[in-house]
């Protein structure tokens, strides 16, 4: 009695740990009911048993133990901390409760395991309970598999995880205790439940008996989905619904099942790895001689390919091998087993096998030539296996390439392939791009001979109808007949869609999961629903991660590339500008009336008192009040800056700095007022007060972007003076404000232009500035000037080595935000500015010189060969001094190098990846993975001194990349893995070194812990010692916690020691660097301003005090923070139950405004002070930091609510929130910050009644701050959009639109540009929905702000947008398109240049969607009404708006009106004047509209007025043309001439003048005869341009820019005057297009802002110009400029060529229209010149088949066009034979013939009279027996002739062809010749008297279209019609050469054989052979008439300048005689 008494007095924890079973049992029962009593859950009294909970489940008394185990249950049920103790009570549980034989203690353990899965505990509980099922212990084992069973039963599989449990299953099975399979046989039927049939695969294998047994169970379930009835503490809301429904006893489904995942038995499988156990041997002899060896190969395989789902790896060489039997194997059973086998391959790797469908889909196509079935079956399965691993879409090219093949069989399977094909395709899979081509495809198939081959393309369309329906699919049946359709119809009523549309209800719930009628799980295809199964998990970190990567750059664009500084610090306050009135208007509202009457007195002094009254009225109006625009407007005006009186001057001025400083001064106010503040800078006596002035407004508005404005305005104005002071005031400045965010590339041209000034002032003052930058930037800033003369760079030098050891002054002034706080500049660290600027160092591309000869001698075998490459590259890399980051193939190389045999070698290759580190500079990071990562691998080395290298070498390239590349990923964790310890050793010796230096790491280091801690463990000392001296660095960074948690997965013996090991590194931890020295500067520094801002700047102060103080001493926290309140700080724990609270706690305000307490925790940010938020799930520590922030600001009892770990409590915040907004706006936006981080927190809560509330709050909170007219810092948007966009996937419809209206308010209060960058992070993301919505909301961002929107460039954000259209979704693909379409409406085809390369596929669907997607007027008008209500509100940094053509002048026009800039509605960023706006150019009939800017008027009219020549002067300045040219052509020349000046100013002037002549009607005539002159004039310019300006880097581009449009301008105004624009010579147009090309081609112009405006107006130039011109010299001349471009010469690239071929096109396509006035005999000489130099198979050879094409094309279009005809069109060409020309014509024209005899033929049989109708076969032999026998006597050949002739005429379709046949060749060509001299003399003589338009043909008169030779020949005899010229002898003299047998190696024209003349029996053939003479007989004729004229139009191409004399004809002649009468 006395020991129970004395236990009776112990407290309880101390009873529970008693020796004694009865103490510990009643310990037991009264903690139990202590646990009852308890009400807070996070009371401290539930820690002291922590630690004995494990105790009380397994004591060793039984008694005891149920007592233990009810209290437990009570523990786990009510306290907080219970989820610490899940694993050690779970496995004491199952250890030792289930082996109990109490029944009461085995269901208290089961309860316990199930609350521990409520309380959210599910996975350890799990893992335990699987754990179990190993136990020998049958009863445990049945206990365990209870108790899986019960938990699946009433959490659902959405809690508990299936994989494991079903692959326990089979085992189980197996067991040799009954009561095992029995328990196990109901786990299957409970699991069978939720997954059907995806069970069965797993379970194949077990026993017959028992599968039988386990259908006959699983056929009884109900087909219902079962329901989730117990619910995680997380799932209150569906546990209230549940209950509801429960209640109402009604059958709806709640929404939990909805959601219920739908799971593939694929992804149950474990994946088997089947490469290594391929028989080592299998490649030799699947290529064995012996078919019996190769089918042993395969068979071998195809059992390892049986597995269902296979390890992924590199499979490229196995099917490789299969492709190669399949397509050549000889016997057919192998063909069958490789297909078998690669059926099995695509099978189980499913998306894995995708990267190889494309290489043997037409190996397998083609195959099915094969007819025997087995094989035909076996290559379907494998076609169908392949499909299923990727889509349609990359298939259909394969398909099509097979659709037109001869073989029946496999046109019949390919169609048979599709039908399968499209069931599985939905609307969305199937669009109209992909449709059409197959459909095409289809439809020739339907009428195919073989009717196997049109049924499978009936059943293939039937399926496409069946699946896309009749509305998408009508348009390509138009014309099929009815009886086809009907059959098309008929299969399409029996085709079974895979995945159809169901009748039952259930329809749209199944279809959810699966995403867009995917296919079933049980399917094949299951692996098609991948991408949309994994969204309906809980968690959401995939969709995470990637945007909230991106925020640990930065907060938002401001980690942007190049300007990660400037726009941080810029705040771009733009505002609408306001009309006069307006600003008359609120001005009245300040200032007195009589002030603004005398604003524009004449009286100095009457302005001088309004100016007075003026300051006043600023000084006395509150600055919320005060209307700058308004007010600066005012001041503007007459006289504005022009004012004459000096006092007026600076009082004007002064009010001007009054009013920047005072009140909210936006950028659109400062563009107002610059202009002048520059002009006066100069001024004496003003000079001062505008310096101020700009110092108040870079107060503002940011000195980066007012300086920025400043000096451009200064260098535009050309004053010296004010010019110098501008460039004082900005060094100056630069010291006040720092260095910060500066645009160094805009003030390094304009300092260059100053340095070469020829004012001293203002090169004195360049050089000061310059000395000024180099204190910011350094040594790299002297790199930009070593091109300037040595004197002037002494000069620098010297002003350099001044500053040199001075540090850059702290900065006294910054950016204030002037709405009672101020914001600072962020911090700047020391390697993101020099990375900045490193960006602008000019950097050598040496991608050209890593040539395939040296990497070949890099991967050399002979180590002195590699040697040799090693210092090839060495070289390279010392002469290049800084490269760019493209180094082609060199990175495999050097890697390879890394592990080099020779260890010298390895160390060169050291030294060079060091060399490579200093060139490349800071882009060296994108090579971190592949070459970085090899150099820690040589750590691993035995050898010290290349370990030494190796460590040296990764500094540097730490130094150039930071560290983060580095620790992202597992590539450190696989190098720390490796069991070398001189790696390890190594690495850790320099983590340790590095992690200490870092202010944050990549999450991604806690994947190194198990390594480091095994490295804890090391045999090797060293190693283990680094391992112990880095712990405490990981330690800082990961945190005590994380380490201890990781260690937990350890062996107990290990995880005690490094355990042990963390301890004692816990105490010392080091602490995390702080911020850089500088940022203390900043915020210590003093500014003197305005007493406000001193306020604001003291408070700062202290504040940055109270937070050190806070930091180094936590526990005065709480205090700390309560003295800035009304109320005392919140306590320790907060109650969890809202009765305790009081009524009276909520009365009063919700927040407790703090001045600058949000400054101050930006600040604490940025320091590292406290957690950035930054996640991809929140941990504790946020949201206990969150919480310690909100305590000094927000309510105690609404943060009791927010922090509440119910839901409902959210919602009651919530509400109170939303009835606070209106009332305590500013409360809200002074914790907005904190609001906002809450909110995302919420959204990562899985229950939607608080998401949709949530989103409720933010709609309205975005209203209430666009109205206050607030806009977001980068810090609250960091924190809050990333995790916003996230949300924009989620499932359902609600959410996500209701995210995508917050997105579009959010535009108002945060610029768009800022926006887009946060949006294009979630493209990153896995989550299909998510990227599609993004992509439809950076679609809507472009449409509304134009590109300008686009970061970090528009060519960047392009290329990332189209890399998704080849996403798999089709969604993303749809969403991608459609944004970039949205582009092409803005940029048109510049489009196609900013998105870069896309796959043929991809560029195909592109194109397809623009021509779908052409604008429409009525949508303009849309659009533009959707621009204009998001763009009111429109936030300061917001880019600025496209223009309508209504609202704005053309571009053109604005560049040549004088005072452009005036009327801007903001400053842009980049000179505009000069842009091009082809939209207006287009439409612009209004010719007298266009100005240029600054030039002199001339008065036109007095060019036609004779002009008196004045008296000479003596001039300073070069008089105008007007004044001293007497005559309209000589002036025309001076200007011409003046176009192709080397200066720019009198080159535009000229322009100028030219230009105002061509747009007036009337006068451009005048132009004519000077256009040929005016054209080279402007090519020599731009060949000047090219050459010249381009280069020169002092010539300011923005002039050139000007010249450009002013070029390209007058171009275009000519070439829409046709008459003018014929003019233009051949030479001159192909020097023209020449010069166009390359420009367009200039890659100099990317880097200009207006570049690409420049190169689209070039091609609108280029259109016009092909138009336009003569068509015979543009189609010439290109013809030329093609030979030319090919013959290699230096300027011309491939893409050169390319675009004159795009031209020729172009020209094709006119030629229907323009063929009757082309002159088609030039055309052929010069398509025949270019055949001689480039014949078939020198074109061949080359890369591209493009100019084959092209060539084939042109003279196939002009073959159509012309006929048979246009072989009389060769005469200017003098040797035929030379080319092919004429070959390749009569082949095409005889086709074409045959083509068409099939017409005639038809023709003949209505009208003509046939052999059979008239005469018997017997007859017409003999008839033409007789005939044949005249023309073989020597007496009665003519007449012989004459009869063939007429009888040929008479019978069209007799067959002369058996007679011909006995003759000779030349028998044939005989009568071939007596045919047309009949023809010529029965019809021709008519003809030839005729002109050669009558002939069949026309061409120009003033044109020949014929000439005989290159020579000219003058006429000889009479010109009556018999007397001839001297080509009728030479054709007499041809035929008399053959008769007699003198054919040799003549020039004579190549004639077709008398066989195919006379063999073809229709009309036109006889014609056209007989019209051959006549045409030339005619030719002749115009011939000798052209010859007569004095001049010809066109010159003739002349091979030979002397004429033939009358001595050549006569010579000519006596041949002819003489070789008669040799005849005679």
């Amino acid at each position: 009695m006395a020991d129970e008494c004395e236990w009776m007095k112990l407290p309880i924890d101390q009873k529970c740990e008693h020796k004694v079973w009865k103490a510990r049992l009643n310990g037991y029962e009264e903690a139990a009911k202590l646990f009852q009593k308890i009400q807070d859950e996070k009371s401290p009294e539930w820690s002291k048993y922590l630690g004995l909970i494990k105790k009380f489940v397994t004591d060793s008394n039984a008694v005891a133990q149920l007592k233990g185990l009810e209290a437990a249950l009570v523990y786990i049920e009510n306290a907080h901390v219970a989820g610490k103790t899940t694993g050690e009570v779970a496995s004491g549980v199952v250890n030792k409760v289930f082996n109990q034989p109490k029944a009461r203690a085995k269901e208290l353990g089961m309860e316990i395991c199930l609350m521990y899965i409520e309380i959210e505990k599910a996975e350890p509980v799990q893992e335990e309970l699987l754990k179990g099922l190993d136990n020998k212990n049958p009863k445990i084992v049945v206990a365990c598999i209870e108790t899986i069973r019960k938990a699946l039963g009433e959490f659902g599989s959405k809690i508990v995880q299936l994989k494991p449990i079903v692959k326990a299953l089979p085992k189980l099975f197996e067991s040799r205790e009954k009561a095992v399979r029995d328990e196990a046989k109901l786990l299957a039927v409970e699991v069978y439940k939720w997954i059907r049939d995806a069970l069965r695969p797993p379970l194949q294998n077990i026993n017959s008996v028992q599968l039988k047994e386990l259908e006959e169970e699983w056929v009884k379930l109900p087909t219902t989905a079962p329901r989730q009835t117990r619910f995680l503490r997380s799932q209150q809301d569906l546990k209230t619904k549940f209950e509801q429904h429960q209640a109402a006893g009604d059958d709806e489904e709640g929404e939990e099942e909805a959601e219920a995942p739908v799971v593939d038995a694929y992804d149950l499988l474990e994946p088997v790895e089947i490469l290594s156990k391929l028989p080592k041997d299998f490649y030799e002899k699947i290529e064995a001689k012996k078919w019996q060896e190769r089918k042993e190969a395969l068979e071998a395989l195809e059992g390892l390919v049986k597995n269902p789902k296979l390890e992924s790896g590199d499979y490229a060489d196995v099917v490789r091998a299969l492709k190669k039997v399949i397509g050549k194997d000889s016997n057919v059973l192998l063909v069958a087993l490789g297909a078998k086998c690669l059926a099995g391959l695509a099978s189980g790797l499913r998306k894995k096998f995708q990267t190889y469908a494309t290489h043997v889909v037409p190996t397998l196509l083609e195959k099915f030539k094969e007819k025997k079935p087995q094989v035909v079956q076996a290559l379907q399965e494998a076609i169908d296996a392949v499909f299923l691993t990727t889509t349609l879409q990359n298939l259909s090219e394969d398909v099509l390439g097979v659709m037109e093949n001869k073989n029946p069989s496999i046109k019949q399977q390919a169609s048979l392939f599709l039908a399968r094909s499209f069931r599985y395709c939905t609307p969305s899979t199937l669009p109209k791009s992909l449709l059409k081509p197959l459909c095409a495809a289809l439809l020739k198939q339907i009428n195919d001979s073989a009717s196997e081959v049109r049924d499978a393309a009936f059943e293939a369309l039937g399926t496409a109808l069946k699946v896309v329906g009749e509305r998408l699919m009508n348009p390509f049946l138009v014309d099929v007949d009815k009886l086809k359709l009907d059959k098309i119809k008929e299969c399409s009523s029996k085709v079974e869609l895979i995945h159809g549309k169901k009748s039952s209800a259930g329809a749209s719930k199944t279809a959810k999961p699966g995403g867009q009628g995917k296919v079933a799980p049980s399917s094949s295809s299951g692996d098609k629903v991948d991408a949309h199964t994994t969204k309906s998990g809980p968690s959401k970190k995939p969709s995470t991660s990637k945007p909230g990567a991106q925020s640990k750059k930065g907060p938002g664009p401001a980690s942007g590339p190049g300007g990660k500084g400037k726009k941080a610090t810029e705040i771009r306050e733009v505002e609408p500008e306001l009309s006069i009135e307006v600003c008359e208007e609120r001005a009245s509202a300040v200032l007195p009336a009589s002030c603004l009457q005398q604003l524009d007195s004449s009286n100095w002094k009457e302005r001088l008192a309004s100016m007075e009254e003026f300051q006043k009225g600023v000084e006395v109006t509150d600055k919320r009040e005060l209307p700058c625009q308004a007010l600066v407007r005012m001041l503007a005006k007459k006289p504005g800056w022009k004012e004459t009186n000096f006092q007026v001057m600076q009082m004007k001025l002064y009010i001007v700095a009054l009013i920047a400083q005072k009140g909210s001064f936006s950028r659109t106010s400062a563009e107002v007022v610059l202009d002048g503040l520059v002009d006066k800078s100069g001024d004496i006596k003003c000079g001062m007060k505008a310096k101020e002035a700009l110092t108040a407004i870079a107060e503002a508005c940011s000195l980066p972007w007012t300086a920025e404005q400043v000096v451009a305005m200064a260098f535009a104005q050309k004053n010296p003076k004010n010019q110098a002071e501008v460039l004082n005031w900005l060094a100056t400045a630069i010291k006040e404000f720092g260095f910060a965010g500066l645009n160094v590339k805009a003030f390094i041209s304009n300092v260059k232009i100053a340095l070469a000034a020829t004012n001293p002032a203002v090169r004195t003052s360049a050089i000061t500035l310059l000395g000024v930058m180099y204190l910011y930037m350094g040594a790299p800033l002297r790199m930009f000037f070593e091109d300037e003369k040595p004197a002037l760079l002494s000069q620098i030098d010297a002003e350099f080595e001044k500053m040199q050891g001075q540090t850059p002054p702290a900065p006294i002034r910054r950016l204030v935000k002037r709405d009672a706080a101020e914001e600072e500049v962020p911090e700047e660290q020391d390697e993101e500015e020099n990375g900045h600027i490193q960006d602008l160092l000019p950097r050598t591309d040496i991608s050209d010189k890593i040539t395939s000869e040296l990497i070949e001698k890099l991967g050399d075998k002979n180590w002195k060969i590699r040697k040799e490459g090693l210092d090839e590259l060495s070289t390279i890399l010392n002469e290049a001094k800084l490269i760019q980051p493209n180094i082609g193939e060199l990175p495999g190389v050097l890697k390879g190098r890394l592990n080099d045999s020779n260890k010298i070698l390895v160390q060169q290759t050291l030294t060079i990846l060091q060399q490579m580190a200093t060139a490349m500079g800071p882009h060296i990071k994108q090579h971190v993975k592949v070459l970085g990562i090899p150099i820690i691998t040589v750590f691993g080395d035995s050898k010290s001194n290349v370990r030494a290298a190796a460590l040296s070498t990764l500094n540097s390239w730490v130094e150039k990349t930071g560290m983060k590349e580095w620790l992202d990923g597992e590539d450190l964790s696989e190098e720390l893995k490796k069991e070398n310890p001189f790696l390890r050793q190594e690495l850790l010796g320099w983590l340790a070194e590095k992690l200490p230096t870092l202010r944050s790491t990549s999450p991604d280091l806690i994947l190194c812990l198990p390594h480091l801690y095994s490295c804890l463990e090391d045999r090797n000392g060293d190693v283990r010692k680094k391992a112990q001296d880095a712990l405490p660095t990981f330690m800082m960074h990961l945190g005590y916690e994380k380490m201890v948690r990781a260690a937990g997965k350890l062996k107990p013996t290990s995880k005690d020691q490094v355990v042990a090991a963390l301890e004692k590194a816990q105490a010392i931890v080091p602490a995390k660097p702080a911020a850089p020295a500088k940022t203390s500067s900043k915020s210590n520094a003093t500014r003197p301003s305005s007493t406000a801002s001193v306020r604001a700047h003291s408070a700062t102060t202290n504040d940055d005090t109270d937070a050190i103080a806070l930091k180094n001493d936590p526990k005065k926290n709480k205090t700390a923070g309560s003295t800035a309140k009304v109320k005392p700080g919140i306590g320790k724990k907060v109650p969890s139950k809202p009765n305790l609270k009081d009524d009276d706690d909520k009365s009063g305000p919700i927040f407790i405004i703090i001045p600058n307490a949000k400054e101050q925790r930006v600040k604490d940010e940025r320091a590292l002070k406290v957690l950035k938020w930054n996640f991809t799930t929140p941990r504790d520590e946020y949201t206990e930091q969150l919480k310690t922030q909100m305590s000094s600001c927000v309510a105690k009892w609404l943060q009791d609510e927010m922090f509440h770990p119910d839901f409902h409590h959210h919602i009651k915040a919530l509400t109170a929130l939303l009835e606070h907004l209106e009332s305590e706006t500013e409360g809200t936006v002074a914790c907005l910050d904190l609001i906002l981080k809450w909110l995302t927190l919420r959204f990562f809560d899985t229950n939607t009644s608080v998401l949709m509330k949530v989103l409720e709050y933010l709609k309205l909170i975005f209203t209430v701050l666009s109205k206050e007219d607030y806009h977001l810092t980068d810090n609250e948007a960091s924190s809050f959009i990333p995790y916003l966009i996230n949300k924009v996937g989620e499932p359902k419809d609600l959410i996500r639109k209701d995210v995508r209206c917050i997105l579009n308010m959010m535009c108002k209060v945060y610029p768009a540009s800022k926006m887009f960058n946060f949006i294009m992070e979630g493209l990153k993301s896995k989550n299909s929905k998510q990227r599609a919505e993004c992509l439809e909301e950076l679609g809507a961002l472009i449409e509304v702000y134009d590109l300008n929107v686009c970061q970090p460039t528009p060519a960047k954000a392009l290329k990332e947008i189209a890399s998704q259209i080849g996403d798999r979704d089709t969604s993303v693909r749809n969403a991608a398109l459609n944004t970039v379409v949205t582009v092409y409406n803005i940029c048109g085809d510049q489009v196609f240049k900013l998105i870069g390369n896309l796959s043929e596929k991809e560029m195909s669907m592109l194109e397809e969607r623009i021509k779908r997607s052409a604008k429409k007027p009525s949508a303009v008008s849309t659009k533009q009404e959707e621009k204009t209500s998001r763009i009111q509100g429109l936030n300061p940094n917001a880019a600025v708006p496209r223009k309508g053509c209504d609202e704005v002048p053309s571009k053109l026009n604005q560049a040549r009106s004088n005072n452009s800039h005036s009327t801007s509605e903001s400053a842009p960023m980049i000179p505009r004047e000069f842009q091009l706006d082809l939209d207006e150019i287009e439409n612009d009939n209004n010719a007298g509209g266009c100005e240029l800017p600054d030039l002199v008027q001339h008065k036109l009219d007095e060019l036609y007025e004779p002009v008196c020549i004045p008296e000479p002067k003596n001039r300073s300045v070069s008089p105008h043309f007007d004044e001293i040219h007497g005559s309209t052509d000589s002036t025309i020349n001076f200007v011409v001439s003046q176009v192709a000046s080397s200066d720019i100013n009198t080159s535009i002037q000229a322009l100028a003048q030219i230009d105002e002549v061509l747009r007036q009607e009337d006068k451009a005539d005048t132009m004519s005869g000077h256009i040929d002159q005016f054209l080279i004039a402007t090519f020599m310019q731009l060949r000047l341009i090219y050459n010249t300006h381009m280069a020169d880097e002092k010539l300011n581009k923005s002039e050139i820019l000007k010249l450009y449009s002013c070029i390209i301008g007058n171009m275009i105004t000519l070439f829409q005057v046709e008459t003018l624009a014929k003019e233009a010579s051949m030479g001159v147009l192909k020097d023209l297009m020449h010069g166009l090309i390359l420009l367009m081609l200039d890659s100099r112009l990317d880097d200009l802002d207006e570049g690409p405006q420049v190169i689209r107006s070039v091609n609108l130039l280029m259109v016009k110009v092909l138009e336009k011109s003569d068509p015979t010299n543009i189609l010439s001349s290109l013809i030329v400029l093609l030979q030319d471009s090919l013959l290699a010469t230096t300027n011309n690239t491939p893409k050169f060529s390319e675009l004159v071929m795009k031209c020729l096109w172009r020209m094709i396509r006119l030629l229907p229209n323009i063929v009757n006035i082309i002159n088609v005999d030039r055309i052929l000489l010069d398509i025949h010149n270019f055949m001689r130099i480039f014949p078939r198979e020198r074109l061949k050879q080359m890369k591209c088949d493009l100019p084959t094409r092209t060539q084939k094309t042109l003279l196939h279009t002009l073959c159509k066009l012309l006929g048979p005809k246009i072989m009389d069109h060769l005469v200017l060409i003098e040797n035929k034979n030379e080319s092919e020309l004429e070959a390749y014509l009569r082949r095409v024209t005889k086709h074409s013939m045959a083509l068409s005899g099939g017409k005639i033929d038809s023709e003949t049989e209505k009208g003509g009279s046939t052999i059979e109708d008239k005469e018997s076969k017997a007859k017409i032999s003999e008839t033409l027996a007789e005939i044949f026998k005249k023309i073989g006597s020597k007496e009665n050949t003519r007449e012989g002739l004459a009869e063939l002739y007429e009888y040929r005429k008479k019978y069209s379709d007799a067959d002369i062809e058996p007679f011909l046949r006995k003759s000779s060749q030349f028998f044939q060509n005989y009568i071939e010749r007596g045919l047309r001299l009949v023809e010529n003399e029965r019809e021709g003589k008519g003809r030839i008297s005729s002109s050669s338009s009558s002939a069949g043909f026309s061409s120009p008169p003033d044109e020949s279209p014929y000439v005989a030779s290159s020579t000219s020949i003058p006429s000889a005899g009479s010109t009556n019609g018999e007397e001839v010229g001297p080509a009728v002898y030479l054709e007499r003299l041809k035929i008399l050469r053959q008769r007699c047998g003198l054919e040799n190696n003549s020039k004579l024209e190549e004639r077709q054989p008398a066989t195919s003349l006379l063999s073809k029996p229709t009309v036109p053939t006889v014609a056209s052979s007989s019209e051959l003479l006549h045409n030339k007989l005619a030719h002749l004729r115009d011939s000798r008439e052209y010859n007569q004229e004095p001049e010809s139009h066109h010159p003739p191409v002349q091979t030979n300048s002397n004429t033939t004399s009358a001595a050549n004809l006569d010579d000519l002649k006596k041949r002819l005689e003489r070789i008669k009468s040799s005849r005679k």
